[in-house]
């Protein structure tokens, strides 16, 4: 039986308590859901938003065995497809996205974690977030500096993208979830 929603959102929040990176994980959920219809051709948008969902579960834990025990979890469940995509998105084991999921996790992950960062310095939120903003905060190495730009820059390459609709892309999943996410703005 495949993986459901309830159960990935039940373990995930199991193994993370961390607020930030709970809502970090909604977002890629929320963004990868789209990306099914956008960049899956098709895709199940379950599997592809589950993934989403559970791409960092084991970091808050665990951070130096990340991604492991999540893809592990996954690989019980026969969950080969949203392991192997995991497994990509953490680029420094070296495994080729295949996969238009493997590709749109990479692609949407780190980018998701920037805009996000870039709402909750903008007084509107992401209310008027334009792609001009996101890729200006890109070049400010110091703005969110734990963001790997390589990786975003890779991943919509990767993935055969656009990077200014990418980035309009992953604003427009984003927005109608602002006052969920806490990047509404003030009113």
């Amino acid at each position: 039986m495949a993986l459901t929603r309830e159960e990935a959102w039940q373990h995930l929040q199991a193994w993370t308590t961390n607020p930030s990176l709970l809502n970090h994980a909604r977002a890629v959920e929320l963004v990868m859901r789209r990306a099914a219809a956008q960049y899956g051709e098709g895709a199940d948008e379950e599997t592809w938003g589950v993934t989403g969902l559970l791409h960092d579960a084991d970091y808050d834990q665990w951070p130096q065995e990340h991604p492991q025990r999540i893809v592990a979890w996954l690989r019980e469940r026969g969950e080969e497809e949203m392991a192997y995509a995991i497994s990509t998105h953490y680029t420094h084991w070296g495994f080729e996205p295949r996969s238009p999921l493997d590709k749109a996790l990479l692609a949407c992950d780190e980018l998701a974690g920037f805009v996000i960062a870039c709402c909750l310095v903008r007084p509107d939120g992401i209310a008027s977030l334009k792609p001009k903003s996101v890729k200006k905060k890109l070049k400010d190495k110091a703005f969110a500096a734990k963001v790997n730009r390589d990786e975003i820059r890779q991943g919509m390459q990767r993935l055969g993208v656009d990077p200014d609709e990418h980035i309009a892309f992953v604003i427009e999943a984003l927005k109608p979830h602002g006052e969920e996410l806490g990047i509404a703005g003030k009113p």
